[in-house]
C-alpha cells in the first residue's frame, strides 16, 4: 500500500450555532488542510499520482471555502461548519473528484488553529476489485463547555 499527501490552506469565517461560548460569535480561522491518498500500485514511472494534479484538485475544492462565511454555504445551512464537518465535506468533494483515479482519498486532516485538528475518513478495503466501504468513522473530539 502506498500513501501520499498534499497540504494546502484557506481562510474563512464561521460561527457555531447552539454552542455556548465565544465560538457562537462570528470569527475566522486560517485553516490548514492535509489530504491523504492511498493506492496499491504506482504507475510505470513509480508514482501513485502526480502531486501537481492533486494540488490543483485540492486548491479547486478549497476555493469554494476560501474567504467565505461558511455558515452561508449550502453545505453548512443545516450542519455547523465545525472542523469535523469541514473535514468530512472536503473528503466527500475530493472522493468524487478522484473517483476514476487508481488511488483514493484515504483521509482529510484539518487544523483550525495550532494544536487543534480534526480528521475524517471512511474505512475501506482496497483490492484488485476496487474499493468496498466497510464503515464510516470520525475522529472523536471533545469541546470544553464554559462553566
Amino acid at each position: 500500500m502506498f500513501e501520499i499527501s498534499v497540504k494546502s490552506h484557506f481562510s474563512s469565517a464561521h460561527h457555531l450555532r447552539g454552542y455556548q461560548g465565544p465560538c457562537h460569535e462570528v470569527h475566522g480561522h486560517n485553516w490548514e488542510v492535509e489530504v491523504f491518498l492511498r493506492g496499491t500500485r504506482t504507475n510505470p514511472i513509480g508514482m501513485l499520482m502526480d502531486f501537481g494534479n492533486i494540488k490543483v484538485a485540492v486548491r479547486k475544492a478549497l476555493q469554494a471555502l476560501d474567504h467565505k462565511d461558511l455558515n452561508r454555504l449550502p453545505a453548512f445551512i443545516r450542519d455547523n461548519p465545525t472542523s469535523e464537518n469541514l473535514a468530512k465535506y472536503i473528503f466527500t468533494v475530493l472522493t468524487d473528484v478522484f473517483r476514476h483515479e487508481p488511488c483514493r482519498v484515504h483521509r482529510v486532516l484539518i487544523n483550525e488553529s495550532p494544536g487543534t485538528s480534526a480528521c475524517y475518513w471512511e474505512d475501506a478495503e482496497i483490492g484488485t476489485g476496487g474499493i468496498k466501504k466497510v464503515m464510516r468513522k470520525q475522529s472523536p473530539r471533545v469541546r470544553k463547555m464554559p462553566k
